[in-house]
């Protein structure tokens, strides 16, 4: 459940409160160290070593896919709920169908916005909308795949590190309660 919570807390803070799609990317690994830490601390995880990389690699999974899932389903709410919807005193409502049509409307209404679309290929909706949902694939392995790596590296700090004595773990996990 931490996983999850951080992850929805990572989508929405960076995805849509601040804004920056950057920083989603770049908290991915730091909350893969943050899980993969949590998940070994918390159950006194020191050896068999395939256990501490198992540990924290399901946790990092849980927790990749789930920021994944967040960030893109955000993402992909935009631009199936965009209705084209525009102030008057910019120009009133545009023509199109609710959805990826309104988006790509919209987008190519920049100049410099329709010159990276047509740099991309992307010439039409339909075409647009293959595009969303490549790069919303792209994001959700990329979003997991960082998270797993950043899990597994305190994995590896703790399979190399010395393990403690059993009598230290027993009064550790006495002291947690």
């Amino acid at each position: 459940m931490v996983g999850l919570g951080m992850a929805v807390t990572i989508a929405i803070s960076f995805g849509l409160v601040v804004a920056v799609q950057p920083l989603v990317f770049i908290s991915a690994p730091l909350a893969g160290v943050t899980i993969g830490w949590y998940a070994n601390h918390k159950s006194f995880r020191w050896r068999p070593r395939w256990r501490l990389f198992a540990n924290a690699g399901f946790a990092g999974a849980v927790t990749g896919l789930s920021l994944a899932l967040m960030y893109v389903g955000l993402r992909l709410l935009f631009i199936y709920a965009d209705s084209g919807y525009r102030p008057e005193p910019m120009g009133g409502q545009f023509e199109c169908s609710n959805g990826p049509e309104c988006t790509y409307v919209r987008m190519i209404e920049d100049p410099d916005n329709a010159q990276a679309l047509l740099d991309e290929g992307i010439t039409d909706v339909d075409s647009y909308t293959s595009f969303v949902w490549r790069t919303s694939w792209e994001w959700t392995l990329q979003l997991t795949g960082f998270t797993i790596i950043g899990a597994f590296v305190p994995a590896a700090w703790r399979a190399w590190k010395p393990a403690p004595s059993d009598e230290e773990i027993e009064a550790a996990m006495a002291a947690t309660g």
